[in-house]
């Protein structure tokens, strides 16, 4: 999908509701130099062209059971559209998949799991994962502790 081009009031109004998606109009229209009619207008357009895409609650993984992170490389033994498709809708379907990319070259795919603890991931592993069609390959990798865990980084200005 192309965007429309950001000016650098776009620009900092993504910032700031990224960072505080609850901001309220009239504050988030403060911090950007702007009336407030004028600023909902253009969260209005973001919205509507598909460069804000939602707004979500940050929520502690363990609260959910889900504080166990697992990593993992997958690869598929045939890359068929049969088998690429299932393996794919498979994955998604899974709750306990919170991120699952397909990669060029090795592994094909990286999956971001999470769940209560370790015998959680395990089952998950054995019955759900090493079970699809065309998957002959996982490696998983557990994470010794989180240094960072956010969204992208900010919105820059535009270089001129």
């Amino acid at each position: 999908m192309q965007h429309m081009d950001l000016d650098d009031i776009d620009r900092a109004i993504i910032d700031h509701l990224r960072t505080d998606g609850r901001l309220s109009n009239v504050a988030l229209a403060e911090k950007v130099h702007l009336t407030p009619g004028p600023c909902l207008r253009r969260v209005q357009r973001l919205e509507a062209e598909g460069v804000i895409l939602g707004y979500t609650a940050q929520v502690d993984p363990a609260a959910l059971d889900q504080g166990f992170a697992v990593f993992l490389d997958v690869e598929l033994t045939a890359y068929d559209r049969g088998t690429v498709e299932g393996f794919e809708s498979s994955m998604r379907a899974f709750t306990e998949v919170v991120e699952l990319y397909r990669l060029f070259g090795a592994p094909d795919y990286f999956v971001r799991v999470a769940v209560a603890d370790l015998e959680a991931y395990e089952h998950f592993l054995t019955e759900q994962v090493i079970t699809l069609p065309g998957v002959s390959r996982v490696a998983s990798r557990f994470a010794m502790k989180v240094l960072k865990s956010q969204g992208p980084a900010p919105v820059t200005a535009r270089r001129r």
